[in-house]
This record gives C-alpha cells, structure tokens and sequence, in this order.
C-alpha cells in the first residue's frame, strides 16, 4: 500500500470512529503527523500525500522527467525564495510554464492540480473555482430522444427526479442539457449518446456542489438513480408468452 492510500484510509477509519467529517479528520490526522502543538518537528520526515492526484507518478515521470514529490519541492522552494504564494493557482501554473521547457500549458495546469491535490489545497473532487464536482455514466435500454424530452419537460422531469426541485439551465438544442438540481446552484449536466439497438451512454456531471461530503451524497443518487433508469427501462418491456 503506498503512502497516500495508507493516509485516505486512516482518514476513513478516523472517521468511523469520531463521526467527523472527511475535512475535519484530515486535518486532524495532519496535525498529529507534524507534531504541531506538541512540541513535535515542524515537518513530517516524508511527504504525506492528503489525497491522491488523479494522475499517476508513473505518467507524470514518463511525460516530464519528475514525479509529483519532486514537483512539489520545486514549487515550494519557489515560494520560499521569491515570496510567491504557492496556493495560487494561476501564479504557480505560470511559474512552472514559464521556467521549465519540458511544461507546455497544459502539463503546467496538470502539475499544479496535482501539487494541489497532494498537498491539501485541493481537496478529491475539488475545483480550481473552491467548488466541487461528481460525475456518473452507464449504458441503459432507454431510447435517447425519449430521455432528451423527459429532461426538457417541467412535467417529466418531475417523473425523473421525484422529491427535486429542477429547473431547466441550457437552451433546449444545446447538446449537453445543464439541469439546476440540489444544493444551491449546483447544475447537473447531461450527455445522452445513442449507441443502437434502443441503447443509450448516458452521462451526468454534477457541478458546483459545496463540499466533499456533498460530492459523496450526490454519488450515491446518481448511482440510485441510474439503477431506476434501468429498472425503468426493464419494466417496459413485454413479458415472454404465457407470463
């Protein structure tokens, strides 16, 4: 098991035990990991990854020569010599892009998400925005046009989303349908791809949630959800003779 997986499951098991929140067990457990305010080192003796960096240290070396550790320290010896605020999304991004060849915009951006991430300055799920996000996708029997209607109508999707208030965010010809729905101004967006044979990939993402515990809310409905698309689905069709 490597660090960072080591460190998410300590946090679960905390907050198993201490009903605290994801957030509040993390920073409880980092406390205790520095020695803050136990007269403890200042600094773990290895980094502790907060949470995993969606990319991995192996694709991150083979693309610009350095794992994620080492990223960070340039970063944060950066910070420190110049007084550039390693929080700041858009500054550390820059200095990366523009002090390292091997970087072109978009490894800057995957660099600092990552440094983020790690670090605890993004937290899993988290946007660059502070706000978070979920996402969702299966294949059902359910004929895309149908479904595109349903989620155009205040009256079906009523029938969609029973017990939600929704409200309709996009123009009806967009491509992908941006349905308000949850917590406040939090969008759902949909992706309905016909696949054949009366199929169809559908795909939710759930946008500008308030916390990592929302996110983890919002992914059970949307798993449930999608279950009752399909026994939806598998309810409509005709019984085999003599049933």
């Amino acid at each position: 098991m490597t660090r960072q997986e080591s460190f998410k499951r300590r946090i679960r098991e905390r907050m198993a035990t201490t009903g605290e929140r994801y957030t509040a067990a993390r920073r409880a457990l980092l406390t205790k990991s520095t020695g803050a305010g136990d007269g403890g080192p200042s600094a773990p003796p290895t980094r502790i990854w907060v949470s995993e960096p969606e990319m991995s240290d192996e694709t991150l070396v083979a693309r610009t020569g350095r794992g994620h550790d080492e990223w960070a320290d340039i970063i944060e010896a950066w910070a420190s010599e110049t007084g550039g605020d390693h929080s700041d999304h858009t500054a550390v991004a820059a200095y990366l892009h523009e002090s390292f060849d091997e970087l072109d915009g978009w490894w800057a951006q995957a660099v600092t998400v990552g440094y983020e991430r790690i670090t605890g300055l993004r937290l899993p799920y988290q946007r660059a925005d502070g706000s978070f996000a979920c996402s969702k996708s299966r294949t059902v029997a359910v004929d895309a046009e149908v479904l595109r209607k349903m989620l155009l109508s205040d009256e079906h999707r009523a029938d969609l989303f029973p017990g939600q208030s929704t409200e309709l965010r996009s123009k009806p010809t967009t491509k992908a349908l941006r349905i308000a729905i949850g917590p406040e101004d939090a969008v759902a967006v949909f992706g309905i791809d016909d696949v054949g044979g009366g199929r169809s990939k559908i795909s939710v993402q759930h946008e500008r949630l308030p916390s990592c515990d929302s996110v983890e809310q919002w992914k059970f409905y949307w798993s449930d959800w999608f279950d009752a698309i399909a026994g939806s689905a598998d309810a409509s069709k005709p019984g085999d003779p003599g049933d």
